[in-house]
């Protein structure tokens, strides 16, 4: 049985106050990897091996053994950038009580500084399987220097605990992503007189369409598929009647359909010309009856899905989505996560994945 102490939990905290206190913007992660690997570098209390990519970095557990299987524990060390609302200092680490303040410590600090306290213990402790650890950037953005960049890098990967704040409950779905840029054509002509083709009215012809329509499968943990107009565009003054109307779609995909799928679909029922600006972020699940998923019930932690994107939507190997926090405290002022949190991710972590059969 793994054996988690109160040292472990202290040396997480350590680590979390290191990474709040250097800037990690989306894309601008340079100095919080290098300021983690040195941290890994000098206090890791096994030896194994440590590659980096740009600004991801991973670690392989002693022992690799490519004929058994392979976990990965992904966290990411990028953040998005600090809302003006702030009443503490979003880069200085503030501990209050059992709370430590700072942007990251939620999203997605606690999760990292959590799996690399359980990744040295499963090094200690070996298992039927192989482990990898990995920090991964660009997440917020889902860019391509991030963890696409690193998978074919990694030996090959059976499945993956993708850590984010969840309660440390597993989410078993999640929703994908696909966002549309849209252009109803019109024709110009003088507002004053009966004549041209309101490009206007033609986009909220398709606007009401995006609005009511609602797509035949609805997921059991996901719901629907709910697409949302957020951005418009038209007009170049008040007297000409505008030839142009642009407006952005957000869709957010169940499992039921693949962005290409709802691509299709919206396409026949639209008159605007419509442009995905990417279809690679597709809603993904994990079975039921995953070891990984029986294992977190075993332990009393309860599957749900989960409206949020992660790096799940990157990996076509199955993924389950858990760590300590909550999703609600991300991208806000005043973002905090829990020592008792750290601490019970790890320990259930160690418990979840100690003897697992994959």
């Amino acid at each position: 049985m793994i054996n988690i102490t109160e040292a472990n939990v202290n040396q997480a905290v350590e680590l979390l106050k290191v990474l709040v206190s250097t800037p990690s913007i989306s894309r601008e992660e340079s100095d919080a990897t290098d300021r983690l690997q040195l941290f890994i570098e000098r206090g890791a209390p096994v030896r194994f091996e440590m590659h980096r990519h740009l600004n991801n970095l991973w670690c392989i557990a002693p022992g690799y053994d490519p004929l058994r299987p392979t976990l990965l524990l992904d966290a990411h060390i990028d953040t998005v950038k600090p809302v003006g609302s702030w009443s503490k200092h979003p880069f200085t680490p503030t501990v209050e009580g059992d709370i430590i303040y700072g942007l990251g410590t939620n999203d997605d600090g606690a999760s990292l500084v959590t799996m690399l306290q359980v990744f040295y213990k499963l090094c200690e402790y070996p298992q039927q399987y192989n482990t990898i650890f990995l920090v991964s950037a660009e997440e917020e953005v889902s860019g391509k220097n991030g963890i696409e960049s690193v998978m074919p890098l990694l030996p090959p990967v059976s499945c993956a605990i993708i850590g984010e704040p969840t309660g440390m409950n597993p989410a078993v779905a999640e929703k994908g992503l696909m966002v549309l840029d849209c252009t109803a054509k019109g024709v110009s002509g003088h507002a004053a007189r009966n004549e041209g083709v309101n490009a206007i009215y033609k986009a909220i012809e398709d606007i009401n369409w995006f609005k009511n329509y609602k797509f035949q499968n609805s997921s059991e943990l996901l719901g629907d598929v709910k697409m949302t107009v957020t951005q418009i565009n038209a007009g170049k003054q008040h007297n000409v009647i505008p030839d142009s109307c642009s407006y952005v779609v957000d869709i957010r995909s169940n499992e039921c359909y693949s962005n290409n799928d709802l691509l299709g679909i919206i396409e026949k029922n639209v008159g605007s010309e419509v442009k995905a600006r990417s279809t690679r972020l597709n809603s993904s699940s994990i079975a039921t009856g995953h070891p990984l998923v029986k294992r977190a019930i075993e332990l009393g932690r309860k599957p749900f899905g989960s409206p949020t994107l992660s790096n799940q939507a990157l990996l076509h190997i199955p993924t389950l989505k858990m760590g300590p926090g909550d999703s609600s405290r991300s991208h806000t002022a005043n973002e905090y996560i829990r020592i008792s949190e750290i601490r019970e991710g790890i320990k259930l972590f160690a418990e979840m994945l100690d003897g697992l059969r994959i």
